[in-house]
């Protein structure tokens, strides 16, 4: 596989075309008192567009982004764009680290100075990470898949092959969200890959649940929960499941548009009262994400996988993947905390299940040196059975 190192650089008159853009904003109208209970209010998009407009420095964000080592490979047709960074430890373990949605690999950075230095103050028994983290196809400086059809199970074998490629036959995993749908698949399609997965997106792909299987009572629980979740804030979802085409003219067209609509759900997937603040990310951290979508042009393509979720082959009725398995609960919504027996109908051979007490559905940026924490813990936990 031929590497081909990268480097973000966004011209000039791009960045000069989003401030203009940024300065015609036409704001919409809002009902007085609304606050968050409508979606995402204008006091607070005002103020990050006027932040975006005079205090963001993309090229800042450039000099973090390429401060790393980044990549592209031709895989199947597609350049597909990856940071990848060696530990520095005597034994390094390969990990891959995909992206979820609304994100992209920028929300990944942060785990990689926790991962690629060695424990036990770098003894000959030190493990360290070396990291992986790709742009799933669509999002980011990945190709932007234009065939109908194309889903996360391809999308993982993207993956295996781009691990191949790089000297790993075996390898572990972390995922969330769009990245722990893609790596559950992989583990059930290319178990023998993968030394050990981690997650904090468990019952994501869900286990299949036959018609007359008995369930427990925290199994009906988080089932309900998710249906009551799907029909009060998945508008989004069916949206994007049936006509993506439609929303993308005016999120392409309008960078306040996509922002609103990436923000929304960071927003929504993180705090917990409404009103409170997400203090817990920086602005610039908030908005690199939401640039990066603009610049490349890959909403409408990262969109598309809901669309494209009806074509997945997803785990049946007895389907189960005996890989190593991880999980950390983070302190968000309940519909993502499904029980543990509930995750063992996929994924039986759980060596760790902790609770964080902490973080949203984008822990990674918001808790980075906790997430690296558990992912070392349960890769430990793996090396120590050898």
């Amino acid at each position: 596989m031929n590497l081909n190192p990268f480097t973000v650089s966004i011209p000039d008159e791009e960045i000069e075309q989003l401030k203009q853009r940024l300065r015609m904003t036409r704001w919409p109208d809002e009902i007085p008192g609304a606050e968050w209970d409508y979606g995402i209010p204008i006091s607070y998009m005002k103020d990050m567009v006027h932040y975006w407009l005079y205090d963001f420095d993309w090229r800042m964000v450039e000099r973090h982004i390429n401060s790393f080592s980044h990549y592209k490979a031709m895989i199947d047709g597609k350049d597909i764009h990856f940071v990848y960074e060696k530990g520095k430890g005597s034994r390094s373990i390969p990990i891959l680290i995909p992206h979820g949605w609304p994100s992209t690999f920028y929300e990944m950075l942060d785990l990689i100075p926790f991962l690629i230095q060695p424990d036990n103050d770098g003894g000959d028994e030190s493990i360290s990470f070396d990291i992986i983290i790709p742009s799933i196809p669509g999002h980011g400086f990945s190709s932007i898949p234009l065939e109908s059809g194309y889903e996360d199970r391809q999308v993982a074998n993207v993956l295996v092959k781009l691990m191949e490629g790089l000297g790993y036959e075996q390898f572990g995993a972390h995922g969330y969200d769009l990245g722990a749908s893609v790596l559950g698949l992989l583990c059930l399609d290319h178990p023998e890959r993968v030394i050990g997965y981690h997650t904090t997106s468990p019952g994501n792909p869900s286990p299949c649940i036959g018609q007359g299987m008995e369930m427990s009572e925290a199994e009906r629980a988080f089932l309900t929960c998710g249906d009551q979740w799907y029909r009060e804030e998945g508008g989004y979802a069916h949206l994007l499941g049936t006509k993506p085409q439609t929303a993308a003219y005016a999120l392409h067209d309008s960078p306040v548009g996509l922002a609103a609509f990436i923000l929304e759900k960071w927003y929504y997937w993180t705090v917990f009262e409404k009103g409170e603040s997400m203090e817990q990310f920086r602005k610039d951290d908030l908005l690199a994400n939401v640039s990066i979508y603009w610049f490349t042009q890959t909403i409408n393509a990262a969109n598309r996988y809901y669309y494209e979720g009806r074509h997945i082959k997803w785990p049946g009725e007895g389907d189960i993947c005996t890989v190593p398995h991880g999980v950390s609960l983070t302190k968000t919504q309940p519909h993502e905390r499904p029980p543990r027996e509930y995750v063992a109908r996929l994924f039986p051979n759980i060596l760790q299940w902790d609770e964080l007490n902490a973080g949203g559905h984008f822990v990674a940026l918001e808790q980075p040196e906790l997430v690296a924490s558990q992912i070392r813990s349960f890769f430990s936990k793996i090396d120590k059975q050898k």
